[in-house]
């Protein structure tokens, strides 16, 4: 009933397949072969978004190095979806519209400007 995907998780598929290359919003995980960290990386970057990745593993050296590497504005190290609210959210390239919560949030959603006041007695006197 309703609009519902089960939980899915696809390999055997060409990297550079529309499910590779776009961002998928659903129970989807999409398993690619690898042949060394390089080639994890260079494969999880090349897509034109970048909006969160997820890594599992007992090696937390290499998942810190690997996730410094990665293009994506949010990499999760044996989690997924764990947020703060003062924590900035967003993608990198094509994925969101920049910064959410956060001070870089509050910047998105600001316009700078600057508004100057003189404290005088009297009004300062122009001369010509």
């Amino acid at each position: 009933k309703g609009a519902y995907y089960l939980p899915t998780v696809i390999d055997e598929i060409d990297p550079r397949a529309p499910l590779c290359q776009e961002e998928i919003f659903g129970p989807v995980l999409v398993a690619l072969p690898f042949r060394d960290e390089e080639d994890l990386v260079a494969k999880a970057n090349d897509t034109p978004f970048g909006l969160a990745c997820g890594i599992w593993t007992d090696d937390f050296k290499r998942a810190w190095r690997v996730g410094r590497e990665l293009e994506a504005g949010s990499v999760w190290i044996n989690t997924y979806k764990q947020s703060s609210i003062s924590s900035p959210f967003g993608g990198f390239k094509q994925s969101g519209i920049g910064r959410e919560k956060g001070v870089g949030g509050l910047r998105l959603y600001s316009q700078v400007k600057s508004l100057y006041f003189g404290l005088h007695d009297q009004p300062l006197s122009v001369s010509r």
